[in-house]
């Protein structure tokens, strides 16, 4: 098989295509030939060494879309043509996550999803919804299931609440999405203005600069009616963590689950003062992913894919993740 697989963690241009060894196949195991990977930031600070321990010759990436070529000889609920999906973390099939299901996540040292072939389990590949295609199916692992987490399995968002996600990436557009389909107002804030209009034509019913204003958190809360909204969906980490609090109401719900913009200071004494909830959300099981993708194709959700490159343009496709430039996701076709 040929693969991208990382030769120092200097970023893309550590990056190199090689063929390997087939994977072996086991008797409950599927192999798929990959048609799309799609990229998460998590992707790019592994191959900038700046995600726990990297390693040489590790295959990043977590989601692939592809068609199973081949099943293991005591496979039953899984046959060949099927187009799947892969699981970010095969081990996490339902109920809270483990130490050890943690430890099964895919492009961290063990299995990579940036190859043109994969084996895995057949309990941890799920049916892509049939309306997508595996460039969107490939989104939907990681950057999908992390927004359907934060948004319906910690405390459902309802109808008439509202939210607010940070920035433009995969998680929060989705986010975006999943929050209007369940009849919410979303407000969005950006760095970037330019990415503004797109934002709002994917139902954002507020999108507010904040590159000039780092009390952004106030006009927020303005915004919401003076309360604060319901549930910040929180890209930033560190870097917006203080202006999220602001921005919520008491009582409210801060999910975690990223930390693009960098380290700062917190003040968490606001956190304790106003009974604010901050939820820490990596990803979801496969029980989750299959909820998610009935809604998906019960409602007809397409992801909203940015940009497509070629399987000989990886180091680009990262590059192009790592100016920001995108609104949704990178995926890079197979």
């Amino acid at each position: 098989m040929r693969a991208w697989s990382l030769a120092s963690p200097t970023g893309p241009d550590g990056l190199v295509l090689a063929d390997r060894p087939d994977p072996p196949l086991g008797p409950l195991d599927v192999r798929l030939r990959v048609r799309a990977v799609s990229l998460q930031y998590r992707d790019l600070l592994m191959i900038r060494g700046q995600y726990g321990r990297t390693t040489p010759g590790l295959v990043p990436c977590s989601d692939a879309s592809g068609d199973v070529v081949e099943v293991g000889a005591a496979v039953r609920e899984v046959a060949v043509g099927a187009r799947v999906t892969s699981t970010f973390a095969p081990g996490w099939t339902a109920g809270a996550l483990t130490l050890a299901a943690a430890k099964t996540a895919l492009g961290a040292g063990g299995t990579g999803t940036l190859a043109d072939h994969l084996v895995l389990p057949a309990y941890a590949v799920m049916p892509v919804p049939a309306h997508l295609s595996h460039e969107e199916a490939a989104t939907l692992p990681c950057a999908a299931l992390t927004a359907w987490h934060a948004l319906f399995e910690q405390g459902p968002v309802v109808p008439g609440s509202t939210g607010r996600s940070i920035g433009s990436g995969g998680v929060s557009v989705f986010a975006l999405q999943f929050a209007r389909l369940a009849g919410a107002r979303v407000l969005v804030t950006t760095r970037s203005p330019a990415k503004a209009d797109r934002l709002r034509e994917l139902g954002a019913d507020e999108v507010l600069d904040v590159s000039a204003d780092p009390a952004w958190g106030d006009r927020v809360r303005a915004l919401a009616g003076g309360e604060g909204v319901d549930h910040v969906v929180e890209a930033g980490g560190h870097g917006t963590f203080d202006q999220s609090v602001r921005a919520v109401r008491l009582g409210g719900t801060i999910s975690l689950i990223g930390v693009l913009a960098g380290p700062a200071p917190v003040n968490l004494t606001p956190v304790l003062m106003r009974n604010i909830r901050v939820q820490g959300v990596l990803v979801g099981s496969h029980e989750m992913f299959r909820r998610m993708n009935a809604a998906l194709l019960r409602h007809g959700v397409r992801p909203v894919v940015d940009r497509v490159l070629a399987f000989a343009e990886a180091p680009e496709a990262f590059r192009y993740l790592e100016r920001g430039a995108h609104v949704g996701k990178v995926v890079i076709t197979v």
